[in-house]
């Protein structure tokens, strides 16, 4: 490169491959036993602009992004707010027989990290209690921050062939 990175922006870099699904389905094997392969572009804007998906990536996994202060509000059903019985239907995540989360995508849904569906594991987590206002919002975040997740991916791959064409050797 013409510029020399930031550690930063080699964090944020490689923070954009590794959610690559290109990626994740090309060294999954590596992934699970070793240190994983991480292919640097020479094209400097192609790893500076990887670098920014990367950091907008870790925004919103740090519930931090300025995109989640202003979330629909998905969940406004009067009750009692406690976790009982966990369902999810039609876009709608009950978490009792009364109230749910609304507009959930089933792709947000079945989104999993280490294994877990990270949406259905967070309420899991807090069966028979009840949500505070704070919990609520945190909750409609993580749906939030998951679905630009799954938007971010995409973008990501679009630039990931442009990286495995161009790598330093």
């Amino acid at each position: 490169f013409k510029k020399e990175p930031t550690p930063e922006e080699i964090f944020y870099y490689v923070y954009a491959i590794l959610y690559s699904k290109t990626y994740r389905t090309k060294y999954a094997q590596f992934l699970k036993i070793d240190f994983p392969y991480v292919p640097f572009p020479k094209n400097y804007k192609l790893f500076h602009t990887l670098a920014k998906l990367g950091n907008q990536l870790a925004g919103f996994h740090l519930l931090k992004a300025k995109e989640l202060e202003k979330i629909a509000q998905i969940f406004s059903i009067k009750g009692n707010n406690e976790v009982e019985k966990l369902k999810y239907e039609s876009e709608k995540v009950w978490i009792n027989q009364t109230q749910y989360f609304n507009n959930v995508k089933e792709e947000v849904w079945q989104y999993q990290v280490g294994g877990y569906q990270v949406c259905e594991k967070w309420l899991k987590d807090r069966k028979g209690r009840t949500l505070t206002y704070e919990e609520i919002k945190t909750y409609s975040k993580i749906v939030t921050a998951l679905s630009k997740t799954i938007e971010l991916q995409s973008e990501i791959d679009k630039y990931y062939d442009s990286v495995e064409k161009t790598v330093l050797p």
